[in-house]
C-alpha cells in the first residue's frame, strides 16, 4: 500500500524514477513513522528514508519542532557543509503520505554498543569527539534569520519546567529535588549568545561510518537557546554506554570536544556546560520516570517502557557523582 504512494511521489520529484522497492518501516509509533525504501532507475537504485506523520494525527507535541522544520533545519545544514542528509523532497497534500519529507539515505550505525566496541569502528573512535565539537559549532553558527519559526528555551525555564514535570508524578526523589535546587542555585541566566540549539545531540541520532560522523538526525527537539546545551547533553553519563571514563558519548575526552569546537571558531563555556550536563542528566531521569508512570498506569504496559523506567536509578547516581563536592 505504501510502496503506491511512494510511487507516485517519488515520480513527481525525482527524474527517471520507475518505482520503489524495499519499503521498510524502521521505527516509529502511531503518530510518526520512519521508512526506509529504494528508488528505482534505469542506473539502479537509489537508498531513500521517509520521515512521516501518516494522515490523521495532529500537531506535534509542545516541545517537538514539526517535521516541517526538521526538513528545513536539515536542508540548511546540508547547504552548510555539515554532516546531514539531503532532503530531497517535503510532502505535500496531494502525495497522499501524511506529513513529513523525503532525504537521502546515509549509509553508517548508529547503535551505541557496535560503535564503542566494533573493530570497524576502532579508527574513527578516537577522533569522533574533536569531529562532534566541530559540528556543534557548525550548527550554532548557522543564521538565525534562515531558521523555520522555533521555540527558544532559557535555562531558568527549563529548570521550572523540568520541576513542574517531575513534581506531576507524585514521586519522591530526594536526589531529584536535590539536582533541581543546585541547579536553582547554579541557575547562568541567559545566554550571551542565542542560537539554533539541535536538542537531542548524541549516541543514535548520529550516523557514524570507519570514517567519522556522517549525518546528525532526529532535529524535532531543535529550538533556539544557549549554544552550551548540546555540549553538556552529549557530555550525560546515560550516553556513554558503560565507558564512563569518557565523557563524550565513551569514545572522547571534555578537552577533545572543546578543541574541536573552538576549531569551528567558537567559545567555550565550561561552567555553562557544567549546568546543562547537570540539566541534561535529571532531564534523562524525568523522562525515565515518566516512562515508568505510563508503564504503571497503562494502557501500554511494553516491557520497553519498563525498562527505560528502571533506568532512572542510573540517573540518581550520575546526579551525586556531579554534585559531589570536588576534594
Amino acid at each position: 500500500m505504501i510502496e503506491q504512494a511512494l510511487h507516485r511521489c517519488v515520480a513527481s520529484f525525482y527524474p527517471g524514477a520507475t518505482g520503489v522497492a524495499g519499503a521498510a518501516k524502521l521505527s516509529g509509533g502511531a503518530s510518526q513513522e520512519t521508512w526506509s525504501f529504494d528508488i528505482v532507475h534505469a542506473g539502479g537504485t537509489f537508498g531513500a528514508i521517509l520521515r512521516r506523520s501518516p494522515k490523521g494525527y495532529g500537531a506535534a507535541p509542545t516541545r517537538a519542532a514539526g517535521l516541517g522544520a526538521e526538513a528545513r533545519l536539515m536542508q540548511l545544514a546540508h547547504e552548510a557543509g555539515l554532516p546531514s542528509p539531503k532532503v530531497m523532497h517535503v510532502l505535500r497534500p496531494e502525495d497522499d503520505l501524511g506529513t513529513g519529507f523525503i532525504m537521502a539515505r546515509v549509509e553508517g550505525e548508529t547503535i551505541a554498543r557496535k560503535i564503542l566496541r566494533d573493530e570497524q569502528f576502532a579508527k574513527a573512535r578516537p577522533i569522533l569527539a574533536r569531529q562532534l565539537g566541530k559540528v556543534a559549532a557548525g550548527i550554532h553558527g548557522l543564521p538565525r534569520e534562515k531558521l523555520p519559526a522555533l521555540r527558544e528555551m532559557s535555562a531558568t525555564r527549563e529548570i521550572a519546567e523540568i520541576g513542574r514535570e517531575y513534581r506531576s508524578f507524585n514521586w519522591p526523589r530526594p536526589v531529584f529535588e536535590l539536582a533541581l535546587r543546585w541547579l536553582s542555585d547554579h541557575d547562568p541566566g541567559p545566554s550571551t549568545e542565542v542560537t539554533l540549539v539541535h536538542g537531542d545531540f548524541r549516541h543514535g541520532n548520529l550516523i557514524i561510518g570507519p570514517d567519522g560522523v556522517r549525518a546528525v538526525l532526529d532535529w524535532e527537539l531543535a529550538h533556539l537557546g544557549d549554544p552550551m546545551e548540546d555540549l553538556g547533553w552529549v557530555c550525560v553519563n546515560s550516553w556513554r554506554f558503560g565507558e564512563i571514563d569518557k565523557p563524550v558519548g565513551g569514545f572522547g575526552s571534555r578537552e577533545e570536544l572543546f578543541a574541536g569546537y573552538a576549531e569551528g571558531g567558537r567559545r567555550v563555556e565550561p561552567a555553562r556546560i557544567k549546568f546543562w550536563e547537570v540539566m541534561g542528566t535529571l532531564r534523562w531521569g524525568v523522562m525515565c520516570c515518566g516512562m515508568m508512570q505510563r508503564f504503571r498506569l497503562g494502557p501500554d504496559h511494553s516491557m520497553e517502557r519498563a525498562m527505560i523506567g528502571r533506568r532512572a536509578s542510573e540517573t540518581e547516581i550520575d546526579l551525586l557523582r556531579l554534585l559531589a563536592p570536588r576534594a
